[in-house]
């Protein structure tokens, strides 16, 4: 790819900032720098502007994006594409989480949704070269399963296609609504981003050391500009593979129920007492998974400039991901009561936390079950927009387009085999997330005696269609204001599916000896015995969707649904730029209206019977937002930005698959809630930023919103008449008890109990980020191709979490919140040879506020990810490169219970290496 060249002011501050600013920023609690007075900033002041030309590949990358966030109108923070191409990144989240305040989640190693500053998936927007889109993907139990919200799966896109990520932190008019958190631009190169003819190819063989699997990986783009430079295309392409083996351990939560029966032959001992009171694991298991994992990307660009005044762009994006899964474990059961009073307890140990953290038992059960998944996302967008320059004074563009986002799990099947009467026990004393010692009696292994427990298929799909349309108008009053305008239509729909059969018993399935197979796994025992899904299809057919093995979606009605958004926004903006005395002051004022018409249609169970039920809703906001810049001096920004937000509520909460019955006098509604208003909030953000040298900056933020309700179940009583639903569902309910009529007081009018989502009172989110970054020019030779990039981020924020009666039962953080973050990466850089070495830290968050199974609540424990690249420029065109990815071996740990810290998933992918030679002319 073409070296990028930026340009810069020089340093009119020459602030004394040194690597005390680096030391501080790497600490959990970052402090501002002092400064000091530099007599020779005075005489600079007075210097004429000169041009400094920034080059080299990750430098100069480094240097464009902050020349960009700085005479931005918001609060932004910008990658640029050398950067994504040289940061060892394995997809878009990867490289997004090197942004001050955004932190990621992660599914086989690498990354797949963000949160910014706090506020998870849901409450970020994403476009795509200006354009509203959705990409979905399946991922196991652990980490959600099947994507069926508005959180955005970054894991099927690889960065090679995009040249620019920008976060937009603060909300402005002209950008559309949606977002709670931040709206996330991702844009693909277009052909007049390079000097005419450009070709570069990139081809690098990867090394996992946990599956000791060589994968291949590769990219290249071709642009060139012709017909007199008024048009140029651009073609570029990406290509991997990935095999990972995920394997650790799991509990699927604890519980103290399911009391054992005895211990040592005594069922009336007093150690009965402790240990039945206890918590102990539900299913404590050894886990393993292969993912293989392939991604081809295609982005092609068009670009027509016939004048200076009019250009046109047609974008084309396409991604296809294709995966496969397989899911071995080897489990004890202790989460039945009748199979835990048979059970004869040899020895126990209770800690502290009450939490059993070691049992040994006689005639216990064993299961053993082998999941296979075939999974593929395949994603296409069209963007045509255009541009022109009407008159000196009036500019208007356009925008027209359509992204589609298919995820499809055609086969999802799994099958259990289980034998009983054999001696079992766990271990997870003195903390051992990592190695726990779970020891399965010698019957175990032995291929006789098995029997099959079930027999799941479970094909699920989801689909996520945009339509876009936008016109705009900016009008120069004069050389201090600008007018902007525009309107925007979005049409989205959403539909998922799920088939189940319609029982998930054995189906005549016998587990003899020639369907069972050895499995070779990384913990635990050396061979394990598992399903042989081969055979037993072989065999028995089980995908035949015949029989006993038909599958049906109405046999999971409840997982079928779909939902449409129409949107029509407006807004009205002034942008303008003026001086108070020496203080340059620019920013933008304006509101946007946008209208929502809402439709969601699932089966509802209406009086008893099943009916597909579509539930209509609206609703108007108006949304004001305020950006001020002040630049007292050449090299102090100081920004703030207001503006009233507003997100969606999630899909899977309005849809109405609802329960109308009616008993006697008793009128009820439980389930969805299609009528849930969207999440709305105050925003306040204030900033300091330093530019005291070239490349450099020193950046300070505080934030605050204001959230005026968060989605929680609650109970209430309205009329029929306001729930969104058709009056009909109230008449048939009503005539399959009563009857309907003012005689009987079951009509839609009266007052009806509704258990349903509901916008419950909200809280209050702030917190403050620092960022650093510094090239060491004023060291000495060799030291001064130094630099350094860093952040820190802390954020705090709390909700009351209630029962459906409206008692607060806990305040606590908010779930995917975490704390702090922070990012860093040392980097050399020379005429030859470039080296950098990354982190990224993420404080412990909560995935349920309020637990499950007598657990307070539920979470993940931090983490902290290493990365490292080098590369070694041959020549003009030839380049090696080597990357180093999760140096630390960095594990999923998940918990239940806050003083327990119980572990519930405890999984590690491997470190991963990538050789690979970099062409480009």
């Amino acid at each position: 790819m073409a070296t990028p060249k930026t340009q810069f002011r020089p340093n009119r501050l020459c602030r004394a900032l040194t690597l005390a600013g680096l030391v501080s920023l790497l600490g959990v609690s970052p402090m501002l720098l002092a400064e000091e007075n530099d007599p020779e900033a005075e005489a600079q002041t007075q210097e004429p502007i000169e041009v400094i030309s920034v080059t080299g590949s990750f430098r100069g990358s480094l240097a464009s994006a902050l020349n960009q966030k700085r005479f931005e109108t918001g609060a932004t923070d910008t990658i640029k594409a050398e950067d994504i191409a040289d940061f060892p990144d394995l997809n878009l989240a990867e490289s997004l989480q090197r942004i001050p305040g955004v932190a990621i989640s992660r599914v086989a190693g690498e990354g797949r949704q963000i949160s910014v500053r706090g506020l998870g998936p849901d409450f970020t927007r994403v476009r795509i070269n200006g354009m509203e889109a959705q990409s979905t993907s399946g991922g196991t139990d652990a980490v959600g399963g099947a994507n069926r919200g508005r959180g955005f799966d970054f894991n099927t896109f690889s960065s090679d296609l995009f040249s620019e990520l920008t976060v937009r932190k603060t909300a402005s008019a002209n950008v559309e609504e949606g977002s709670l958190g931040a709206t996330v631009d991702l844009r693909t190169a277009r052909p007049f981003d390079y000097d005419g003819m450009t070709f570069a190819a990139n081809v690098q063989a990867g090394y996992n050391d946990r599956s000791e699997e060589i994968d291949p990986k590769g990219s290249f783009l071709f642009s060139n500009i012709f017909a007199d430079g008024t048009m140029g295309i651009l073609v570029s392409a990406a290509f991997s593979e990935r095999n990972i083996l995920d394997e650790g351990s799991s509990t699927v939560r604890w519980d103290n129920v399911n009391d054992f029966g005895s211990y040592r032959g005594d069922a009336e001992a007093p150690e009965l007492t402790e240990l039945n009171e206890a918590f102990r694991p539900r299913l404590p298991r050894y886990d393993s998974y292969l993912h293989n994992v392939k991604r081809t990307g295609l982005a092609t660009a068009f670009e027509y400039r016939p004048t200076y005044e009019t250009r046109f762009n047609l974008d084309i994006l396409y991604s296809k991901d294709d995966s496969t899964r397989q899911e071995a474990f080897m489990q004890g059961i202790l989460n039945n009561t009748s199979l835990a009073n048979a059970m004869n307890v040899l020895d126990y140990e209770v800690d502290n936390s009450n939490t059993a953290t070691f049992g040994s038992f006689q005639n216990a059960l064993v299961r053993n079950e082998l999941r296979y998944d075939e999974l593929s996302t395949e994603f296409l967008q069209f963007t045509l927009s255009a541009q022109h320059q009407l008159s000196d004074n009036l500019k208007v563009d356009g925008m027209i387009g359509r992204a589609t986002s298919e995820f499809d799990n055609p086969i999802q099947t799994t099958v259990v085999m289980e034998k009983a009467g054999l001696d079992f026990s766990y271990d997870y004393r003195g903390n051992k997330r990592d190695n726990p010692e779970l020891v399965f009696g010698a019957g175990a292994y032995d291929a006789n005696g098995w029997a099959t427990n079930s027999v799941r298929l479970r094909p699920l799909g989801a689909k996520n269609t945009f339509d876009n349309a936008a016109l705009n108008f900016e009008y120069v009053l004069n050389e201090f204001m600008t007018i902007r305008s525009g309107l925007h239509y979005k049409n989205f729909e959403f539909e998922t599916t799920e088939a189940r059969r319609s029982s998930e018993n054995t189906a005549g399935v016998e587990m003899t000896p020639d369907l069972i197979m050895n499995y070779s796994s990384g913990v635990g025992a050396a061979n394990w015995l598992v399903p042989d899904l081969a055979a037993i299809d072989a065999r028995y057919n089980i995908y035949s969707n015949t029989g006993e093995f038909a599958v049906s979606t109405d046999n999971r009605r409840v997982d079928n649904y779909t939902a449409e958004e129409r949107t029509l926004g407006a807004y009205l903006q002034l942008a303008f730029e003026t001086e108070l005395g020496d203080t340059l002051i620019r920013g933008d004022v304006g509101g946007r209206y946008v209208r929502t018409d809402q439709s969601s249609t699932a089966w509802a169970n209406i009086g008893g019977t099943q009916e597909l039920v579509t539930a209509e809703h609206d609703y108007n906001e108006f949304l004001p937002s305020l950006n001020l810049v002040f630049e007292p001096l050449d090299d102090v920004i100081i920004r703030f930005g207001y503006a009233e937000v507003m997100s969606r509520a999630g899909l899977g909460s309005i849809r109405p698959n609802v329960s109308v019955s009616v008993s006697g006098g008793a009128r009820s509604i439980s389930g969805g809630n299609p009528t849930l208003e969207p999440t709305k909030a105050k925003t306040y953000d204030l900033g300091l930023e330093l530019y005291f040298d070239n490349e450099s900056l020193l950046g300070v933020a505080v934030f605050r919103k204001d959230i005026d309700s968060f989605v929680q179940g609650l109970r209430e009583t309205k009329p029929f008449t306001e729930t969104g639903l058709p009056i009909q569902a109230a008449i048939d309910a009503c005539n399959a008890g009563p009857g309907y009529g003012e005689a009987t007081g079951c009509t839609e009018n009266e007052p009806w109990d509704t258990t349903t989502p509901l916008n419950a009172p909200g809280g209050n989110l702030y917190g403050y980020e620092v960022q650093y970054q510094m090239p060491f020019s004023f060291l000495p030779e060799f030291w001064d191709r130094f630099g350094f990039i860093g952040n820190y981020t802390y954020v705090k924020a709390q909700m009351d979490y209630i029962n459906n009666t409206g008692i607060v039962l806990a305040t606590r953080d908010l779930t995917g919140l975490s704390e702090n973050t922070r990012s860093a990466t040392l980097y050399y850089e020379d005429d030859k040879f470039a080296a950098r070495v990354s982190m990224a830290y993420r404080s412990s968050y909560l995935t349920n506020a309020l637990g499950r199974n007598g657990n307070d609540m539920e979470g993940t424990n931090a983490t902290r990810n290493i990365d490292a690249s080098l590369s070694y420029q041959l020549n003009d065109q030839w380049k090696l490169t080597f990357e180093a990815l999760n140096l630390t071996d960095e594990v999923d740990d998940q918990w239940v219970d806050s003083s327990g810290n119980r572990l519930t998933y405890y999984h590690a992918t491997g470190r991963q290496y990538y050789l690979g030679a970099q062409y480009r002319f």
